[in-house]
């Protein structure tokens, strides 16, 4: 099934009603000029309809066909080429690209919606803009400006691709032991060898060059990921005039044979001497990366709400349309041999747990890509201080609670579907595959927990959270004496004291065991989830609840309701489980884990 449409009434109110953003960008003189509702209105329209016309019609053809590789060439699924060249004469890729090498321009808000619409048409097909653009902002922030000029313009239109090669057979999460090396040369350029596994987009037909950003060492760096360089090397190398030259000395080895985003070319890169040049300073690398990973880790929470608002769509229309059984309270379709499925109360359960999980999770996504946007673009310097901590906090919450909740939810849109969700015509069993990956890569949620207890929460005490728990009780206090508004704030309250208290406990608890943090990571992040989406949640509530006579606010309202009284409360087992500490965890020993011990 291709029948997605973009979710533009939900994307409009929070732009435009919850984070008021034309009153944000007006503070910013960078995009001031250059953006009202108007034209944000203009871009989204035109993003729905290339998403839902040229893009969503490829995604299965795409999963049956899949990317193929033949002697060292990918050929990605058919229409992907045409599509893209749609999408790059749309000037799509150069949304928020910088201005003075080509680029709009436009904030991080609108851009996000633009992702979603793309993810949620085909997350094979946008993986391929998507990593060119978290290529352009490392370049962007990082890289000199004779080195912008040359690769820059050409990136944001399309013309050439960029990926980021940074895992190694032997090094995932752990970058610090990768065995890429780059050796200087005396032309003032590196020869980069090593073999980079996992890259997205490595080699594809998309376009007439690809710029590669790698990680490696230069002999004599120090150890670990202090010692790590960042590389531009060139599938084609550059004549003086700009134009394509020699065929590089690295190559597409083979591409991986996976379970989901088949349409995808998933590449092992193999780097033969390859030339490459320095991007900025030497062992700055690491650092350089984490510019585009924010950036793309938010990028992969916006890729699980895409592929659940399409799982939703298909089926709530699934279960208005689905006849079998009869209601409990009576026949609601007397006329018909059976009532649709949407009066039984598990279906609807499963509806609208997708549907609080989707639009809570649209919510946040916009709220961090807000902070984004004060960071990059204004001048008020405590307020991008303030920002940046609250992404450096959120950015893990982000992508993986974003990326769970949208596992969950389209499992539960094939469930819906019951026997015909596993049939692959309907597109539910797809969605539920090309979503997976969206937990794993860009650092496995279980790293991305670690994150944000080990480092963002216990390693400063705390700190960060002050400001974003400030801006939640600040929030409550300011509404509570709209009586109408308290079945939010009641709770969004009783959940931030309870995330408050365990913050407290494991802080203290993790000096005397030393696996407090590692226990508790996953359960922390879901606990961190939940109240953040319930801030969300009261946020779009204090929008909406005195505009009842329309439908769109009745159904928030509805939906919000839901998401407080039925998913909320299951931050209660989550704390449980961090109160029991590590001990049940780490006491088995490793033997007894083989059962042919």
């Amino acid at each position: 099934m291709s029948n997605y449409q973009a979710p533009m009434r939900d994307m409009q109110f929070l732009l435009h009603e919850v984070f008021n953003a034309e009153q944000l960008w007006a503070t910013m003189p960078a995009v001031a000029d250059m953006i009202d509702k108007d034209t944000a209105d203009a871009i989204l329209s035109e993003g729905a309809k290339l998403t839902s016309e040229v893009i969503a019609p490829l995604n299965r053809n795409s999963d049956e066909q899949g990317a193929t590789w033949t002697n060292g060439e990918v050929t990605t699924p058919d229409g992907f080429s045409k599509a893209y060249q749609l999408y790059c004469d749309g000037g799509w890729g150069a949304l928020s690209g910088e201005p003075e090498h080509g680029g709009m321009g436009m904030p991080k808000m609108l851009q996000s919606f633009v992702e979603e619409m793309t993810q949620s048409a085909s997350i094979s097909f946008a993986l391929y803009p998507m990593l060119t653009a978290g290529a352009c902002l490392a370049l962007s922030a990082h890289a000199s400006t004779e080195m912008k000029q040359t690769y820059l313009e050409n990136m944001y239109s399309g013309q050439w691709a960029g990926t980021m090669c940074l895992t190694e057979p032997h090094a995932g999460s752990d970058l610090g032991i990768m065995t890429a090396k780059a050796e200087a040369k005396n032309d003032g350029s590196f020869a980069v060898s090593g073999t980079k596994i996992f890259i997205t987009g490595g080699e594809q037909d998309l376009t007439e060059n690809i710029i590669h950003l790698v990680l490696a060492k230069i002999p004599g760096a120090p150890e670990g990921p202090r010692g790590i360089s960042m590389f531009v090397v060139p599938k084609f190398l550059l004549n003086e005039d700009g134009s394509l030259g020699a065929r590089n000395t690295v190559g597409c080895g083979s591409i991986e044979h996976k379970m989901g985003i088949k349409g995808s070319a998933t590449c092992v890169m193999n780097f033969d001497g390859a030339k490459g040049y320095l991007v900025g300073e030497e062992n700055k690398g690491l650092n350089y990366m984490f510019t585009m990973m924010n950036y793309e880790r938010l990028g992969m929470g916006i890729q699980g709400v895409g592929a659940a608002e399409t799982s939703y769509q298909q089926a709530a229309e699934y279960a208005i349309e689905r006849i079998q059984g009869r209601s409990a309270t009576g026949k609601k379709s007397p006329d018909k041999k059976a009532d649709s499925i949407i009066v039984h109360p598990d279906v609807r359960k499963m509806l609208l747990t997708m549907r609080a999980y989707n639009e809570g999770g649209r919510c946040f996504s916009t709220y961090v890509a807000k902070q984004l946007d004060i960071v990059k673009f204004s001048e008020n310097q405590e307020d991008k201080q303030q920002a940046e901590q609250l992404v450096a906090l959120l950015t893990p919450v982000a992508k993986a609670f974003m990326t769970d909740m949208a596992y969950e939810s389209c499992n539960l849109g094939q469930m819906v579907f019951g026997g015909h969700g596993y049939v692959r015509e309907w597109g539910q069993e797809q969605l539920v595959r090309d979503v997976r990956i969206a937990q794993i890569y860009e650092g496995t949620n279980g790293i991305q927990a670690l994150d944000l207890l080990g480092r963002k929460v216990v390693a400063n005490k705390g700190q960060f959270l002050e400001s974003y728990f400030a801006e939640i009780n600040a929030f409550v206090n300011a509404n509570n004496s709209n009586q109408a508004l308290l079945p939010y704030l009641n709770p969004l309250n009783e959940s931030l004291e309870k995330l408050k208290a365990v913050t407290d406990l494991i802080i203290a608890e993790q000096s005397n065991d030393k696996d407090m943090v590692g226990a508790s990571a996953t359960d922390y992040l879901a606990a961190f989830g939940l109240v953040s989406y319930a801030y969300m949640w009261a946020m779009m509530a204090e929008k909406s609840v005195s505009q009842l006579s329309d439908e769109f606010y009745q159904a928030k309202m509805y939906v919000g309701a839901f998401f407080i009284e039925r998913l909320l409360p299951k931050i209660d087992s989550h704390i449980k489980s961090i109160e029991a500490g590590s001990k049940t965890l780490m006491a088995m020993p490793e033997g007894l884990f083989n059962y042919n011990h």
